[in-house]
């Protein structure tokens, strides 16, 4: 599986071409065609902040904050589903060690400063 999979596996339903998807992980220091590593926190970190990107960029387009409606089923609050996916994702992200703070047995590093 390559990183660019493993980003689509996050992004199900949202339809991007590969260009876009290559500039999105480019920007979050990915090559969409390198070997996705299931077990690098850093790599899966990446791809979660690629993932929150993309959503953002939705979020941003006026035109998809509306409710649809269809045969009988209705999507509503788009917007605040979305933002709580989001939300979601960025503390996700914010609670995964990366690969160099963590000990083998599990412990990682915290800096505290003191003025």
């Amino acid at each position: 599986m390559t990183n660019k999979d493993r980003l689509l596996e996050e992004v199900k339903n949202i339809t991007l071409s590969n260009e876009i998807i290559s500039i999105y992980l480019l920007e979050s220091g990915l090559n969409g065609d390198s070997d996705y590593d299931p077990t690098s926190k850093s790599n899966l970190k990446q791809i979660y902040k690629t993932t929150v990107a993309i959503l953002e960029s939705i979020a941003n387009d006026p035109a998809s904050m509306k409710d649809y409606k269809q045969d009988d089923i209705s999507v509503s609050a788009f917007h605040e589903n979305l933002q709580s996916r989001i939300e979601y994702l960025n503390r996700k992200i914010r609670q995964l060690p990366d690969d160099n703070d963590v000990y083998n047995d599990g412990g990682s590093v915290i800096y505290l400063f003191k003025k």
